[in-house]
């Protein structure tokens, strides 16, 4: 096995539903998308930036050394780190045996891939994509499918807003989720970098619109990006 990783730290979470506890961080190299705003541009597969390869007893041997007792989890994070699929599957037992719980953050949109860790998977934070936002094709599909399956363990969902996102791409993502559970947490995430091009605003109109479908709706900015840390 041979992982490809662009780092390994501890840190406090930013994000979503957990935002405020400390986790040990393991960024999986690459992503299957390039979206505009994304704030890791160097995990696109990218091979002139640095990653380092780590058999499975020496990524145990890291996290293991960054772990202590005040960590909430292992967050596996990329990049998209279901692009690796494999190694996370044979990685998973190890932190298990070790009493760890397993935070996945992941784009969504591979669902046959979840599938083949989701049994060890603790959390999973769950982007869905809208191509108004990101810049790239839509996922509908695939993030139906991903859901279904996400749906088996603990799972919230984040949808970042920016300046161009549409009203449209918004509630059919409601409407997708509230189809299937309508109680999961769904997150409008302002872009960080368009904070002052009224995307609080987009939020907050938002917001009014996805309670149609859904029972727990929040806006949550990235926090990790005020405590100025990873």
């Amino acid at each position: 096995m041979k992982a490809n990783i662009l780092e390994i730290f501890s840190s406090i979470q930013g994000e979503g539903k957990y935002t405020g506890v400390s986790q040990v961080f393991v960024r999986f190299f690459e992503c299957n998308m390039h979206c505009v705003w994304c704030d890791t541009p160097h995990s696109i597969g990218d091979t002139t930036r640095h990653y380092q390869e780590y058999d499975l007893e020496s990524l145990v041997k890291e996290i293991d050394a960054l772990w202590t007792s005040a960590h909430h989890s292992i967050s596996l994070t990329g990049g998209e780190p279901l692009l690796q699929a494999d190694v996370i599957a044979q990685l998973i037992p190890h932190l298990k045996r070790a009493g760890r719980k397993v935070y996945l953050e992941t784009n969504g949109i591979l669902p046959e891939a979840l599938q083949q860790v989701i049994s060890g998977i603790d959390v999973v934070a769950m982007d869905i994509k809208l191509p108004s936002s990101t810049g790239c094709q839509s996922y509908w599909p695939e993030h139906e499918a991903f859901l279904k399956i996400a749906l088996q363990k603990e799972v919230f969902i984040k949808t970042v807003i920016s300046s161009e996102t549409k009203a449209s791409d918004v509630e059919r993502a409601a409407q997708l989720a509230g189809r299937l559970d309508p109680n999961i947490l769904f997150i409008l995430q302002p872009n960080y970098f368009e904070m002052k091009n009224g995307v609080i605003q987009k939020c907050q109109e938002f917001h009014n619109s996805c309670q149609k479908y859904l029972e727990d709706v929040r806006i949550i900015p990235q926090m990790h990006k005020y405590m100025k840390v990873r």
